[in-house]
């Protein structure tokens, strides 16, 4: 259960945070530096890091020297003041990365700690036989270097600190500069957690800055032994082309099919629900609808009851010069739309204002009916904007909707009450995480069965990475003997 914060409470943590941040001093009771929270030094935040990998070193033996029990003591601890602390982390996001909503990232915190595998991912094989017995057990890597999000910040480090300590791992982490405070205060907390336990006093470690040059040379010390990389694509396939070991959770397009013979007012509550969770930041989330086209108008309308602002074409085309801006590739002169990082986890009330809009805190998302060609389509906006393609057949549906995915075998959705409709999409598409009938979160375990995860790593075929991803196989081999039968 999370603790009962006072919002003057949160609001003096968050505005020394944000204070310490921006490199001014601190003005507040906390009293919040480069490197301190109440009188007392941040635990595994380092100004170089070479000096967080070795005290991430440190951690890795240290979490070697301890048993399995131990280990679970630790992470138990983490997941409890997770807990409790989850209103300060998700108010924390908020008011540094301007993206999101504050009480979803409290439920994804909640989420994290709840349903993170730890130690019991790990799992040991016994094959015995005529020659013996061969036992193969999942080790740890040693030191891993972690690049987190600023979509999913402190939600990620708390994630990937639980797994990859129960697979027996140290971590240093290298995060996203625009979620440095967020991302540092969890590592914090991990560290805080593990002392009181009796834990190690820095199990993970972090940089007080981190830029292209720490992550450079997180890349290329030889104490780390894996890479884990959960971001877009230019730093996804950095970690890749690293010459190291490495897990890519890459970018997502996540399709929506919704046929004839779907229940539609559920469909509509469900989508409205995925694509408007944290203002659409998660990679899993709906982020265009095909629609079948004898169902579309009800469809529209179950959406509306739910949330939704629909915008006419005209709307739609002056919405998408201001949440997609140019930008020319020095290298080679191309120009390509890509996303307004000032529009990225905005509320939908936010981006109506920018096109003369104005409507409550009702409204969660836009919506719009396009062509399949539309920028909205096309691109990951990772904002709470849904356009609707109206399709004929279930063969046109599957199709667009394969390729408006792009390939990155992420994540689609399908509404639909027909076996054969369902089981051609999931076959065509491809895709890491496929959700029937259900809100796009019940992906990764919110609502739904299976564990969470917030780095899914679909281009480098670890799935929805636990603490077993984090972990190499060894095998132990003795002939003759430990045979029973």
């Amino acid at each position: 259960m999370a603790i009962n914060w006072t919002e003057a409470q949160i609001e003096e943590v968050v505005a020394a945070v944000i204070k310490n941040l921006n490199g001014g001093a601190p003005t507040t009771k906390c009293g919040w530096d480069s490197t301190q929270y109440n009188g007392r030094r941040l635990i595994g935040v380092y100004a170089d890091m070479n000096d967080a990998i070795e005290a991430a070193t440190a951690g890795y033996k240290a979490v070697r020297a301890m048993t399995l029990e131990e280990r679970e003591k630790v992470i138990s601890a983490i997941r409890d003041l997770c807990r409790k602390e989850a209103p300060i982390m998700a108010n924390l996001g908020v008011a540094e990365t301007k993206m999101g909503r504050v009480s979803h990232k409290t439920a994804k915190h909640i989420l994290v700690a709840d349903k993170t595998p730890g130690t019991a991912d790990i799992i040991s094989q016994a094959k015995t036989g005529d020659y013996g017995l061969t036992l193969t057990e999942m080790a740890p890597f040693g030191v891993v270097g972690s690049i987190t999000p600023s979509t999913n910040p402190s939600e990620t480090v708390i994630c990937n600190s639980i797994g990859m300590i129960a697979a027996g791992n140290g971590v240093v982490f290298n995060p996203h500069p625009n979620a440095i405070a967020t991302s540092n205060y969890a590592v914090d907390l991990v560290n805080r957690a593990s002392a009181m336990v009796g834990g190690p006093s820095v199990l993970v470690a972090s940089v007080v800055k981190p830029t292209l040059d720490t992550a450079q040379i997180m890349y290329k010390h030889p104490n780390i032994r894996l890479l884990v990389c959960t971001g877009g694509p230019g730093v996804v396939r950095s970690v890749l082309s690293s010459g190291k070991k490495a897990i890519g959770a890459g970018a997502g397009n996540p399709p929506v099919i919704v046929d004839d013979t779907a229940d539609i007012k559920k469909a509509g509550k469900d989508i409205i629900d995925g694509c408007s969770f944290d203002n659409n930041l998660p990679c899993i989330a709906e982020k265009e609808v095909f629609a079948f086209r004898n169902i579309a108008d009800e469809l529209i309308s179950e959406m509306q009851k739910n949330g939704a602002y629909k915008i006419t074409a005209e709307q739609a085309a002056k919405l998408a010069n201001i949440v997609l801006v140019d930008v020319k590739n020095p290298k080679t002169g191309i120009v390509k739309k890509t996303i307004s990082r000032d529009c990225v986890g905005r509320d939908a009330a936010v981006l109506l204002d920018k096109i003369g809009i104005k409507v409550g805190p009702d409204i969660r998302c836009i919506i719009c009916e396009t062509d399949f060609n539309h920028p909205f389509v096309q691109e990951e906006l990772m904002m709470p904007i849904l356009p609707i393609v109206r399709v004929d057949t279930i063969e046109q549906a599957i199709d667009l909707a394969v390729k408006a995915e792009h390939g990155n075998r992420h994540t689609a959705h399908m509404h639909s009450k027909n076996i054969d409709h369902l089981t051609r999409f999931a076959k065509a598409v491809e895709t890491t995480i496929f959700v029937k009938n259900a809100p796009s979160y019940a992906g990764i375990g919110f609502g739904g069965e299976g564990h969470t995860t917030f780095t899914i790593a679909g281009p480098t075929g670890e799935g929805l990475t636990s603490a077993r991803s984090f972990t190499r196989f060894r095998r132990c081999v003795m002939t003759d003997y430990f045979r029973i039968i």
